[in-house]
């Protein structure tokens, strides 16, 4: 790939109070050489991409989204032949990287086989760290199994069912999911709003059982996240070694000191809910009164509970649940995360520096700094005095991921 040289932009980095103004910056093999502060004339033979005295951030990375799902309807694994899965994943993937998003923490349903697909450079798609499938017990939030008799679980060869019990049972689905090659576990801790037959203030999974979870995955190197909106649930996920809590609906201030002090991180995916309120669910889904009734049940409660749990300093990752959502809304959420108590630059750390911290990557992306990666957009309005201009895509102007230029195009 050819080298690039950006002119005259403002560089916002999530550690920094202020942008660093009127810089140029260069790039080759992928990597960022250097942030000048006077403009050079050398760069000839370099790709030119004039900043236009807008702001340069990190590529954000979004710890909670589903780039291969389309809104969770069982009746699609039922209808439609599996290529068009995987076929409706690349559209959404490329709406993710417009939104500005260059890697992504996939919470379930993207396997090995798409991790390397973007490996390969075969479409744009944001890095990927993947689950592959999360764990669920019988019954609970993420067992399609139906009243009526089928089981609309998602399976192919190489992508493994999700369903298990009781320490022995949860051991061994553990190790098939890390057969299948996941950068870490996704567990399902609690019921959820999706699921016709669970209820989100409902723990799932024993305290042995999420142990042997967490051990297992732990003697393997890899870290446990948990789908969680039950106030008993996070408790037992903080206690059992969980490092990260999706949802969090239900948390009170006792068990956020018990996140803050176990530096556990809550991803609290609030645009979400925000978003199926105002939409709703297809006319043609027998379960949308239901699921409606416990969305509003939820969001009533939810902005107070994670305000709580900023106050008591508990750490935040940024995540959307796109998939669930549309993709391409992703950093809508930071708006949300304002609007709860962060900061607009303590909201862009959680969509940049804290993400990539979760997997030890902070010394590779997550922030605009010599030799680091170049993961990076450009957005034409300043985010920490608007944090919602984010959530817009035509604000995002150009996308950069490892020195390839994957959204607009250069002035040469």
């Amino acid at each position: 790939m050819p080298p690039i040289y950006i002119k005259n932009v403002n560089i916002i980095n999530p550690f920094d109070e202020e942008p660093l103004d009127e810089r140029h910056v260069v790039i080759k093999d992928g990597k960022i050489v250097s942030l000048h502060t006077d403009e050079s004339a050398i760069y000839g033979s370099h790709v030119v991409i004039d900043g236009e005295d807008n702001y340069l951030l990190p590529g954000f990375i979004d710890s909670h989204a589903h780039v291969m799902a389309n809104g969770f309807h069982k009746e699609d694994t039922m209808k439609n032949p599996l290529a068009l899965h995987f076929y409706n994943a690349v559209k959404n993937m490329k709406d993710t990287i417009d939104a500005g998003v260059t890697t992504v923490r996939d919470c379930g349903l993207a396997d090995i086989g798409v991790k390397m697909a973007q490996e390969k450079k075969i479409f744009p798609a944001p890095k990927l760290n993947i689950s592959v499938k999360p764990l669920a017990i019988t019954g609970g939030h993420f067992d399609f199994f139906l009243n009526s008799g089928f089981d609309m679980e998602l399976n192919y060869p190489g992508f493994p069912v999700g369903t298990c019990d009781g320490v022995e049972g949860v051991l061994k689905k553990t190790r098939e999911v890390i057969r299948a090659c996941p950068d870490f576990i996704k567990i399902m801790a609690s019921g959820g709003i999706l699921s016709p037959y669970t209820s989100p203030e409902v723990s799932q999974f024993n305290p042995k059982e999420l142990k042997t979870i967490v051990d297992e995955a732990k003697n393997n190197r890899l870290k446990v996240v948990a789908h969680c909106h039950s106030l008993e649930g996070i408790e037992k996920c903080a206690k059992a070694g969980i490092k990260s809590i999706e949802h969090g609906t239900f948390i009170d201030k006792k068990t956020s000191q018990l996140l803050a002090k176990k530096r556990i991180y809550l991803t609290p995916t609030l645009i979400v809910h925000h978003t199926l309120i105002e939409e709703g669910f297809p006319s043609w889904d027998k379960f949308a009164d239901d699921k409606t009734k416990k969305l509003k049940e939820v969001v009533k409660i939810q902005k107070e509970n994670i305000a709580t749990a900023y106050e008591e300093g508990v750490k935040f990752l940024m995540g959307s649940d796109c998939g669930v959502i549309d993709h391409g809304r992703n950093l809508g959420e930071l708006k949300y995360l304002v609007d709860v108590g962060l900061s607009p630059l303590e909201a862009i750390q959680a969509g940049t520096i804290e993400g990539a911290r979760f997997f030890n990557q902070e010394n590779q992306i997550g922030s605009i700094e010599e030799g680091k990666n170049a993961d990076m957009i450009i957005v034409r309005k300043n985010p920490i005095d608007d944090i919602g201009s984010l959530g817009d895509k035509d604000n995002v102007l150009t996308v950069i991921q490892d020195g390839e230029i994957l959204k607009d195009k250069p002035i040469f």
